[in-house]
């Protein structure tokens, strides 16, 4: 049999790098400027920060965060431009937009109570931008050019903007699972950003059964989902398998940085647990299923658990483990998270309508 044949176009060809940096602009954005309350007037010029005294506690965590936090944009901004300007221009475009977008947003939280306006916020911003973007214009070639996750992207995924728009939702995904605040694979959640989430004690039996609805439901839609732009031959159950298995290295590490050692398998509740065997079942008989059947199972079983996520009452066991949360500097990467693992479904359902649609237009697709 004939193997694939895999040209080395520019990645700056690619529609990926592109749906990457419009969506993390959104979440720098969200993350700068939340909780998005109590704005009021500084009283003074809003660049005023950038001539004061620089900040009189200053935290390795907080460099850390500001430098890792604005890498990734240089990189996704080097990488959105590859093949259309030179690697210094792509370098220079990337440290310059990167040092406005910090400039504004650092700008924007001299009007937030809850914020700080600091020089050295937006010093640790651009450094961490032409970080960025000199391992693009370095690495680009040998990562994505024709490198190994490109031979991989050919060799898994069908070509064109669908896939790449597709790959960017799963990465959103696994993002999400950041969240230690949201049950497995929990996502659409809708209460914590409109209303609290009180309620009265149920029996624990309960709370087994919902999770492990919720669970089992969300990892077959996105089994299903990530099978939607993979080529025919591809081997779709082990790359399923290797997403699954991702996201949860991903749930444990978020429980790793803001709990204890001893809490880091809180999430692998009893629901968890049995949610994991039957969605696993349910996702791998999922994928013999012809692809518009698929689709439409996906988006039924991500439209019942996104209502089910809504519907059940919360889980007061579940929310007694948190109490050893430490971490409160993770306060604004929580409501990040939140705000993703909440919003997912929802572009997730509008992708899979989208596909179904692009199929029906063209029937040998």
């Amino acid at each position: 049999m004939a193997g694939i044949h895999i040209t080395s176009p520019s990645f700056g060809k690619s529609s990926l790098p592109r749906f990457f940096l419009v969506v993390y602009v959104l979440l720098v954005v969200y993350a700068s400027l939340h909780p998005l309350a109590g704005w009021r007037d500084p009283g003074g010029p809003a660049l005023a920060f950038l001539a004061g005294p620089w900040p009189r506690y200053l935290t390795a965590f907080d460099l850390a965060a500001n430098f890792f936090g604005y890498l990734p944009y240089g990189l996704l901004c080097a990488l959105a431009v590859d093949g259309r300007i030179s690697r210094a221009a792509a370098v220079a475009l990337a440290v310059v937009t990167g040092a406005l977008l910090s400039l504004l947003l650092e700008s924007a939280q001299s009007f937030l109570p809850a914020r700080i306006a600091s020089n050295v916020d937006v010093l640790a911003n651009v450094a961490g931008t032409a970080a960025g973007a000199v391992i693009a214009a370095v690495f680009a070639r040998w990562l994505l050019g024709g490198g190994p996750l490109r031979r991989l992207r050919a060799q898994a995924l069908m070509p064109g903007a669908a896939a790449d728009l597709g790959l960017a939702l799963l990465g959103l995904w696994l993002f999400a699972q950041l969240n230690p605040a949201t049950l497995l694979f929990g996502s659409g959640d809708l209460r914590d950003l409109l209303a609290s989430a009180e309620g009265e004690r149920h029996k624990a039996e309960l709370f087994v059964s919902i999770e492990a609805a919720i669970a089992a439901m969300n990892l077959a839609a996105v089994a299903v989902l990530a099978s939607a732009g993979a080529r025919p031959e591809a081997p779709v159950r082990r790359l399923v398998a290797l997403l699954i298995l991702v996201a949860l290295v991903v749930k444990t590490l978020a429980f790793a940085i803001v709990m204890r050692a001893e809490h880091v398998f809180a999430w692998l509740t009893p629901g968890a647990q049995l949610g994991l065997v039957v969605g696993v079942a349910l996702a791998m008989a999922a994928l013999w299923l012809p692809r518009a059947a698929r689709l439409a199972f996906a988006a039924v079983l991500l439209m019942a658990a996104t209502v089910l996520v809504n519907l059940a009452p919360p889980n007061p066991y579940f929310a007694a483990t948190l109490k050893v949360w430490e971490q409160g500097h993770f306060l604004n990467f929580n409501g990040l998270t939140r705000l993703v693992s909440a919003a997912w479904p929802f572009a997730a359902l509008a992708y899979l309508v989208y596909l179904a649609s692009s199929r029906l237009r063209d029937p040998l697709r």
